[in-house]
């Protein structure tokens, strides 16, 4: 074997380079096949940095309106259920498409995890964009999400949530949720993506499209230091159900 000190390739192979990027480099998006679809730019990576003029982006863990717009475009529904409005986000997007939606929210003292919460079997979308369990607290209320103790109970909450939104459905109706995982402190990694499904499932819904990547742009996380190491999460991740008829 020659000596790395007569053979830079050899010394190449055993230290290879680090490189940080570039301050402003951007991805490049792999393109999408052409396609029937009335919003082609609707695939499963789905960046759009500006929220649009829809609810208020003041508004704890607010999603810009862009998406559920995009979805309501391509699967054309004519009622809506948008059971945790928060600033109205879904509600303002509805409106603006003139789909006749059902709004509420635990601050009108609406428990979308009740079961007597909504109508059953009226709705063709079901727009769910719940808390990420803990990651941020919403308000002091015992029923809200975020303020379950442990992650049994949020899950159990969860299923009736999912439960509720499949039952509010109409044949062939969809539920669309915006979900994301998260490190908790204490209870490690939670893969929330993975438990939505579980439920969704369990309440008879079937997946009907593929995951939607939304990249987190206006995170608050995102203009937070930490001192501790770890890989972040610049992601959720939107899964569309659909009720089965029968």
């Amino acid at each position: 074997m020659m000596h790395s000190a007569i053979n830079p390739f050899y010394s190449a192979r055993i230290e290879p380079r680090r490189e940080t990027p570039a301050p402003g480099r951007y991805a490049k998006l792999p393109l999408a096949p052409v396609n029937g679809s009335p919003v082609p730019h609707l695939t499963s990576l789905y960046h759009f940095d500006a929220a649009g003029e829809y609810g208020d982006r003041g508004y704890p863990g607010n999603c810009g309106g862009n998406l559920i717009r995009d979805l309501l475009r391509f699967f054309r529904p004519t009622t809506v259920l948008d059971p945790m409005t928060g600033s109205g986000t879904c509600r303002d997007v509805c409106r603006e498409l003139g789909i006749q939606c059902w709004s509420s929210d635990l601050h009108q003292d609406v428990d979308a995890c009740s079961p007597s919460a909504f109508p059953r079997g009226t709705f063709d979308f079901c727009w769910l964009h719940p808390p990420y369990w803990r990651q941020k607290l919403y308000t002091d209320d015992s029923r809200d999400l975020s303020r379950t103790p442990t992650l049994e109970a949020f899950l159990e909450r969860y299923r009736q949530l999912i439960a509720n939104c499949a039952e509010s459905l109409a044949a062939g109706g969809r539920l669309a949720i915006l979900m994301g995982d998260y490190c908790d402190r204490g209870a490690g990694f939670v893969p929330l993506v993975y438990h939505t499904k579980r439920l969704a499932f369990d309440a008879g819904l079937r997946q009907c499209c593929t995951d939607i990547i939304r990249f987190g742009h206006g995170a608050s996380s995102s203009r937070k230091v930490y001192r501790s190491a770890f890989i972040p999460g610049l992601h959720d991740v939107c899964t569309v159900f659909e009720k089965q008829p029968g």
